[in-house]
């Protein structure tokens, strides 16, 4: 699936899932997701308003990795994609999003074996 950064403001940027995403990925029986960022496993907790109008992901070590990696929102760019794949049960991993020769969304890593 293709989510993308949010910010709200200076030091809090996290992940904007969408309602169809939440719909589709996640099961409301769940309070907490594991993400693998690059070498780094976390746990983020979802607040009850995610299936309810807010799909949103925030967590400090989510927002640390995110604005290491340049993938904050910019002026230029406000939202960058990026490809949060499902890799078990409430697990996912994140990794940035390239377009390919055709205008289609890919992971600009391959998926982990």
């Amino acid at each position: 699936m293709v989510v993308k950064t949010h910010s709200k403001g200076r030091g809090l940027t996290g992940l904007h899932v969408g309602a169809s995403n939440v719909r589709r990925y996640f099961p409301k029986n769940i309070s907490v997701i594991e993400l693998q960022l690059d070498h780094l496993h976390i746990q983020c907790g979802l607040k009850p308003g995610f299936w309810d109008g807010e799909p949103e992901i925030f967590d400090p070590r989510l927002c640390a990795w995110l604005e290491a990696k340049n993938l904050r929102p910019q002026p230029t760019q406000p939202d960058v994609p990026l490809a949060l794949i499902p890799a078990g049960d409430n697990s996912f991993r994140l990794r940035p999003v390239v377009p390919n020769d055709r205008d289609r969304a890919r992971t600009a890593f391959p998926p982990a074996a």
